[in-house]
């Protein structure tokens, strides 16, 4: 486990906004064509008062200036294992708040899904989008607390910089519905 940390996003940002996009600049920091990867959220405070020495390792001092909310990358999602699958295996401890996964896709321009040919198996289809000349190679970080509030955070390959990243809560619904179901078990 490794604590994301950084100089930060504004601070007038939410919480859930905030540590998206701490999140979203740690995988910024380690380039493209990285594996997808899994955080859990928890409260800055309640990790502090509860497990000091941890807090202490992950450089969580008692700084006011401190996110309310603390990502803690978990153990590497297996390779070869589909996402969704590896989420349904997921059951959070009561101490997580919220979970975040940052993850690396293709996309199409919606002009493109009309020419998307027929009948291709889900491998088949994956090599024609990637090798559409319209894709866009994507980074997508989405985060959900337990009461359901969602954030999401998107950083386009060929526009990537911190000023080009777009965040809202509905970017990425698919994503944001599995991460949530994580804390239904």
């Amino acid at each position: 486990m490794s604590n994301v940390s950084s100089s930060g996003p504004p601070m007038a940002a939410s919480p859930l906004t905030r540590a998206v996009l701490e999140i979203d600049e740690y995988a910024a920091g380690l380039g493209w064509d990285q594996p997808a990867r899994l955080f859990a959220l928890v409260d800055t405070a309640q990790l502090r008062a509860q497990e000091p020495s941890l807090a202490a390792q992950l450089g969580l001092d008692d700084d006011a200036e401190s996110a309310p909310l603390t990502p803690i990358e978990q153990d590497e999602i297996p390779p070869g294992k589909p996402l969704d699958e590896f989420l349904a295996t997921i059951a959070w401890p009561d101490a997580v708040a919220g979970c975040a996964l940052t993850v690396e896709r293709l996309m199409l321009p919606p002009s493109a899904e009309t020419s998307v040919p027929e009948g291709l198996d889900e491998e088949a289809l994956a090599r024609w989008v990637a090798e559409h000349p319209d894709r866009k190679e994507v980074r997508m970080t989405v985060a959900v607390l337990r009461d359901g509030t969602r954030e999401s955070a998107l950083r386009l390959r060929e526009k990537d910089t911190p000023t080009e990243v777009l965040t809202g809560a509905d970017l990425v619904p698919g994503l944001a519905e599995a991460l949530a179901a994580t804390f239904e078990a």
